[in-house]
């Protein structure tokens, strides 16, 4: 098989990064479905046949009249699918979709807002370079808009806005804005998270969302679409600051009579017909052929002596790419591995020191025995003590023995095989990991590394 060989220049990285992910979220009835449908309807990203079937079914309901018009339809209906979502009127599962404008293409995550639903917000936000935080401007912050913010430090999600909704129904208040706006700052401060925005909308009427309202002229700036079409997204944040790092998702070895027809040709035209290379997808950072890098968690070293894309051979590949890569050492690398940048991962763990958002009814107990899942690897774990919950009022972390639903705290857990993870913080997508349950598969957690210099030399808890 032929190939061309070329550099990829990295404008084909950042035409990718012109996807925008986003996630809603926010308390019972706080409108964030409406405002899904507003941005949909608004953005013209809904076919006719649908907004016909909606119109329909608002109808019915005695929602609407006869002209369709937005204020006579029901919003919520283009994200909340389910039938038991419409026939209770609540937003059970995280809805996905996926619209677009002149400036950008947009998946949006439409969280429920149900306390017992708070895991659902966690795997929307999870991927997310932005999310929006509904409050409705009749309550003011709740305690689960603590809790969402909270969770939203935790996974550093680079953008938060929060959208200060239903705004009409006070008369559009300058001063309740304002007063909203403080307390939201001041949770903000008090967990550590920078440069929320926060904007008043109606997502029934439309202030503020796609266009700027005529109601607010003491509010200065951009609604909300235009937030989402201007704002960095993670990739575009972290290029350059982050290391290279490449999980392993494949190791592709063509073996037999199929080697000849799937060799790979370098730029003498010598055949690979022993050809063998590392599939997956660039976390972070870029790689190029002669670049030394190390194997974690086994700690050898090489040189990428070429990088594979569709076909072509290429010089240089930038994150979030999807390549194989080529090697100078047989090295036994196995899916799960991570390959980094030579003298940028310190040493794989064993130990973990974590915060974690506990997302089961079944409550973690010191001493349990849990899996751990690392992308694509997945080792038993030992919970060696639970060492602190965070309290929603105060956010400190005071004493705790377990943790429950929806509570976020913090552990050290032991592996049964050292894993190459690192730090949350310095690492967003390589120091995350879920806990699952070994007896019947369900997630329990999201966890987060934390960098901790505890002992954890305890051999009590060997696995």
């Amino acid at each position: 098989m032929s190939t061309i060989t070329e550099t990829l220049p990295e404008q084909a990285a950042l035409e990718q990064s012109t996807l925008f992910r986003f996630a809603t979220a926010g308390s019972v009835d706080d409108g964030k479905s409406t405002l899904v449908g507003r941005l949909l309807h608004d953005s013209k990203a809904i076919l006719a046949d649908t907004l016909d079937a909606v119109t329909r079914t608002s109808v019915d309901r005695g929602f609407g009249g006869e002209n369709g018009s937005t204020q006579k339809i029901d919003l919520a209906l283009l994200t909340d699918g389910l039938r038991a979502e419409r026939e209770q009127g609540i937003t059970i599962d995280v809805a996905y979709r996926y619209f677009a404008t002149d400036r950008r293409s947009f998946i949006l995550a439409d969280c429920p807002g149900h306390i017992q639903y708070t895991k659902n917000t966690v795997t929307g936000a999870s991927t997310a370079d932005a999310v929006v935080v509904l409050i409705d401007a009749r309550k003011g912050v709740l305690e689960q808009t603590r809790r969402h913010l909270s969770v939203l430090r935790l996974l550093r999600v680079p953008n938060v806005i929060v959208a200060v909704n239903k705004i009409d129904l006070t008369g559009f208040s300058e001063d309740v804005f304002r007063a909203i706006e403080a307390d939201v700052q001041a949770v903000a401060s008090g967990i550590g998270l920078t440069d929320i925005v926060v904007i008043p909308v109606s997502a029934l009427e439309g202030d503020n969302v796609v266009e700027r309202s005529a109601y607010t002229p003491w509010y200065t700036g951009a609604s909300l679409l235009d937030l989402l079409e201007t704002l960095p997204t993670t990739d575009e944040l972290e290029r350059g600051l982050e290391p290279f790092r490449f999980p392993v998702q494949l190791v592709i070895r063509p073996q037999g009579a199929l080697a000849p027809e799937l060799a790979l040709a370098d730029d003498a035209g010598a055949s690979f017909r022993d050809y063998r290379a590392y599939a997956g997808q660039l976390a972070s950072g870029d790689v190029s052929v002669g670049d030394s890098i190390t194997v974690l968690p086994s700690g050898r070293t090489a040189t990428v002596v070429g990088i594979d894309f569709a076909g072509r051979t290429l010089e240089k590949a930038v994150a979030p790419q999807s390549v194989a890569l080529r090697l100078s050492e047989e090295i036994d690398i196995a899916r799960g591995d991570v390959i980094a940048a030579t003298g940028t991962f310190g040493e794989a763990r064993q130990d973990l020191y974590a915060e974690l958002c506990w997302l089961s009814d079944k409550p973690l107990r010191e001493g349990a025995k849990v899996l751990i899942k690392h992308g694509s690897k997945t080792v038993q774990g030992l919970v060696r003590a639970v060492t602190g919950k965070l309290e929603l009022e105060s956010f400190a972390y005071g004493q705790a023995s377990g943790l429950g639903l929806n509570d976020i705290g913090t552990a050290q857990i032991r592996l049964a095989s050292a894993l190459p993870i690192e730090a949350y913080a310095r690492h967003r997508r390589t120091g995350a990991f879920l806990v699952i349950d070994p007896q019947d598969g369900n997630t329990l957690a999201a966890g987060m590394v934390r960098d901790h210099p505890g002992d954890h030399e305890d051999e009590r808890y060997a696995i």
